[in-house]
Formats: structure tokens, C-alpha cells, sequence
């Protein structure tokens, strides 16, 4: 009785710290729902999430409405932002890291015609191709206050 106790336990304990893993969750294309607009994202190019410090994941068919969502969040929470490299769609990138082209050659799913690129490099490689703006994250953030 002793030992099913202590099993129990141990395994309440694994479970419990198991699901407070701070990391990204790979997006359901065609199922998950973007926490901000409600719709169904599906664009590998310009989807984005965010993880909290307690592991708590929000998913975005745009960068724009994950940078919308923030203005309701307390942001000092939020351990990592991502969004997806236009150039290699479906592959998070560390926002903070990102550089943005806002080009009406490139459309989003909400309208704001804004990509992330991995480099600066690359962002203004995709402006030779499709004239726009080029922003770093806190560029872009400023932007949207």
C-alpha cells in the first residue's frame, strides 16, 4: 500500500513539472485557433506564439495579432515571442532576433502585409523583390503601441 502511495506521488510530481515546460509548441495548421482573432491558422509564413514564464502557449495565424494581443498582456511575462521565417515557412525564429518587411507585395492574413525574415540580410534581400519598410522587433513594436 505503502509503495502504490509513493508511486502515486512520484508520478503526480513528474506529471505536474512535465506540463510546466517553458517552450514552443509546434502550431496545428488547419486546426488550431489564433488566440487573438479566433481564426483558424493556416499560413505557414506568417503564424507566431508566444510562451509565458509558466508554459503557457498562445498561438497567432499573424504576427500582427500576436503584437495586437500584447497590448493586453503583461509582456514582463512572456519568456520567449516567435513567429515564423517567411523564407522558411513553419519554422519558428526568435522574434527579438527577426528583422520585418512591411511590403503591400506580401500579404498577411490580417491585412498588414508584415513577414519576418531570420537576418536583416535576408528582409532586405525580400525588399529588392517586393518594395517595403524594414523593421527590427523594437521597430516593429513601437509601431504597433
Amino acid at each position: 500500500m505503502k509503495a502504490r502511495i509513493y508511486l502515486l506521488s512520484f508520478l503526480l510530481v513528474l506529471f505536474g513539472t512535465a506540463s510546466c515546460n517553458v517552450g514552443p509548441q509546434p502550431i496545428a495548421y488547419g486546426s488550431d485557433g489564433c488566440h487573438f482573432c479566433s481564426m483558424t491558422i493556416v499560413d505557414r509564413q506568417h503564424a507566431a506564439e508566444f510562451v509565458t514564464k509558466k508554459g503557457k502557449v498562445h498561438k497567432f495565424d499573424s504576427i500582427e495579432c500576436m503584437l495586437n494581443q500584447m497590448k493586453e498582456e503583461d509582456t514582463s511575462q512572456v519568456a520567449l515571442f516567435l513567429v515564423n521565417d517567411y523564407n522558411d515557412p513553419g519554422v519558428f525564429i526568435d522574434a527579438a532576433q527577426a528583422f520585418y518587411l512591411i511590403s503591400k507585395d506580401l500579404p498577411s492574413p490580417m491585412g498588414e502585409f508584415l513577414s519576418a525574415f531570420a537576418s536583416n540580410l535576408e528582409a532586405h534581400l525580400a525588399e529588392t523583390g517586393h518594395p517595403g519598410e524594414v523593421y527590427s522587433w523594437d521597430e516593429l513594436r513601437q509601431r504597433f503601441r
